[in-house]
């Protein structure tokens, strides 16, 4: 696990992810065509109250392979 530092509506923060994780953030940011930074910003603003930054890139990751996997499917 590696704690990063990112700056999100002004300022600093961090997040710990553990290295498949950060990967899989940085192709879903690849797959929309937009900085990795522009969807974590995105990511913090939806996550709900009391969630952690780290465990809502995680959940979102999450949903993000569960979504892909359940369209293959289909």
């Amino acid at each position: 696990m590696k704690k990063r530092s990112i700056t999100i509506q002004g300022h600093r923060t961090s997040y710990s992810l553990e290295d498949a994780f950060q990967s899989e953030l940085q192709q879903i940011a690849d797959r929309e065509n937009i900085p990795l930074a522009r969807l974590i910003t995105r990511i913090d603003r939806e996550r709900s109250t009391g969630t952690n930054l780290s465990s809502a890139l995680r959940i979102h990751v999450l949903e993000d392979v569960k979504l892909r996997c359940s369209e293959n499917t289909e």
